[in-house]
């Protein structure tokens, strides 16, 4: 995921699926998708670029949960290819 188109549609691609199901009227099932797009999801797909990119190992992922270790990180994710 070095290309940042790809990671910007794998970013953005589940976000139709969340607007679909607020428009059903489905609140716990809209809830439970934005949950695991905003936690496990986005953390892999984050994470996964980083590996890609060298910038962490693979098994140092799990350290983007927290926010200041995320925000170290936050240029080399979104604007620099």
């Amino acid at each position: 995921m070095k290309n940042i188109g790809i990671y910007y549609f794998a970013i953005l691609a589940p976000i139709a699926l969340l607007i679909w199901v607020s428009t059903t009227g489905n609140a716990s099932l809209f809830v439970i998708l934005l949950l695991t797009y905003a936690i496990p999801y986005r953390i892999t797909i984050d994470g996964m670029r980083l590996v890609q990119k060298d910038l962490m190992k693979w098994s140092e992922i799990w350290r983007l949960f927290f926010p200041w270790v995320y925000y170290d990180y936050f240029k080399e994710l979104y604007f620099r290819k």
